[in-house]
């Protein structure tokens, strides 16, 4: 399944029209220990940009940026009561949300793995 990031620091897994929306394993590491995930409701609509998330840390809130508009189909109920999934493993079992794709289109303006790597060697 191709894996697109933003310059914001959020991943988006692709599997047909469903994406799998999380942040990078950088943006948990900038943000510290993860205390409370504020995860967006299932038929939530949202924009591309929006921020539908909020993740807070022992350093910091800071909002989670759709990389992608669609409706919320699902968000990660286990984040609930173990927030810090995403400290631990932010790119797989520490996801998001989950959301139907209204725009595959956009998907075209996000970097793939290769990209963002460089990305984060020059912050």
């Amino acid at each position: 399944m191709p894996r697109y990031f933003t310059e914001d620091h959020e991943w988006i897994e692709v599997d047909g029209d469903t994406g799998t929306v999380g942040i990078t394993d950088y943006a948990q590491s900038q943000l510290g220990d993860i205390t409370f995930v504020e995860l967006p409701e299932a038929g939530s609509a949202v924009n591309k940009g929006d921020a539908p998330c909020v993740v807070d840390s022992v350093k910091a809130a800071s909002d989670v940026y759709a990389p992608v508009s669609g409706t919320v189909t699902e968000s990660n109920a286990a984040l609930e009561g173990e927030p810090e999934l995403v400290n631990n493993d932010a790119e797989t079992g520490g996801w998001l949300f989950r959301l139907t794709l209204s725009d595959p289109a956009e998907l075209d303006g996000l970097m793939d793995k290769a990209a963002y790597d460089e990305f984060v060697k020059g912050l």
